[in-house]
């Protein structure tokens, strides 16, 4: 018999891409979404299905239904969206993470957390492993974000320690593909956008800083297989370690899009950390996972749905 899945966070851009997997894959799927940046455009081929339901619901309020397994993905992951209402924010990962955990009790459901490398914050060791504590400022601008995925990931193991709650951990990195949202603040969007509308490149510091960017069929992989595997509960790396500059990723998407943008240069916002590469060595091993689509062929899929969706 195939489970019961709710995925909170699931008409986003990762979550949608997972929904989809998981309808593919025969479960029966509930997509919970409150609609703060989720969009029912990225789930509405999925509507007509009858294995899976839309529920709009916030996560800081309790959820009582029947599931089997739960992804808890609900939170806004770019800095845009995130700082925009930091409180919200911190209200999403820590009483989020307080009701599906309750849940994953009440159900005896195995419940996976999709924490993220901004727990490491601007870190001190490179690449990163599981077992780095991170560097995190905890009163600065990115604090609600970085500090509610934190507490969030003391709450599952506190919940498994405790109440013997079956839990996954996962730390995504940087995460791009169809579907991010155009406006989202996020480094690949903002870029694929500027190229196509032939606005400047805004390039924070002096491009210098590092990034390593995972297509997002390659982390819902990542996912669905921490979720299946009975090993390890985490916490495990999911992201590419090819690292790249932020300049170089410009002048890719500059020449991809064949673009005239001109690369403007700004200030290094407060806290944004100037080196992101995963150590996914327990992935590899864990799983037999690591990412399979090169960075410049993930770029050209995303920037087809960026010229689909700008109509250009």
């Amino acid at each position: 018999m195939n489970p019961t899945t709710l995925v909170t966070g699931g008409a986003g851009f990762v979550g949608s891409h997972l929904c989809e997997r998981l309808v593919e894959a025969g479960h029966e799927v509930m997509c919970v979404d409150n609609f703060h940046t989720g969009a029912k455009d990225n789930i509405r081929h999925l509507l007509g299905n009858n294995r899976f339901e839309l529920i709009r619901h916030d996560v800081w309020l309790p959820l009582y239904v029947e599931v089997d397994r739960i992804f808890n993905l609900a939170c806004p992951a770019s800095p845009i969206h995130y700082q925009t209402d930091p409180v919200s924010t911190t209200k999403t990962s820590v009483l989020g993470a307080i009701n599906m955990l309750g849940l994953a009790k009440r159900r005896r459901a195995r419940i996976l957390q999709a924490s993220t490398s901004e727990v490491y914050g601007d870190p001190l060791v490179h690449p990163q492993t599981e077992s780095y504590w991170g560097h995190v400022n905890p009163i600065g601008p990115r604090a609600c974000y970085d500090e509610g995925k934190r507490c969030a990931e003391t709450l599952f193991f506190d919940y498994h320690r405790q109440n013997g709650v079956d839990i996954r951990v996962v730390r995504i990195f940087n995460t791009y593909g169809p579907r991010m949202h155009p406006r989202d603040g996020r480094v690949v969007s903002n870029f694929i956008v500027q190229a196509l509308t032939g606005e400047p490149i805004t390039l924070y510091g002096d491009g210098g800083q590092s990034r390593s960017f995972c297509y997002v069929d390659d982390l819902v992989d990542g996912l669905v297989g921490m979720m299946n595997q009975d090993r390890e509960v985490g916490p495990v790396n999911l992201g590419n370690p090819v690292e790249f500059t932020i300049r170089q990723l410009a002048e890719t998407v500059l020449r991809l899009t064949d673009s005239k943008s001109r690369i403007e240069f700004h200030p290094l916002p407060q806290d944004d950390p100037t080196q992101r590469q995963p150590d996914i060595t327990k992935a590899r091993q864990l799983l037999d996972w690591e990412p399979k689509v090169a960075l410049e062929d993930g770029l050209k899929e995303t920037i087809g749905y960026f010229r689909k969706l700008l109509a250009l």
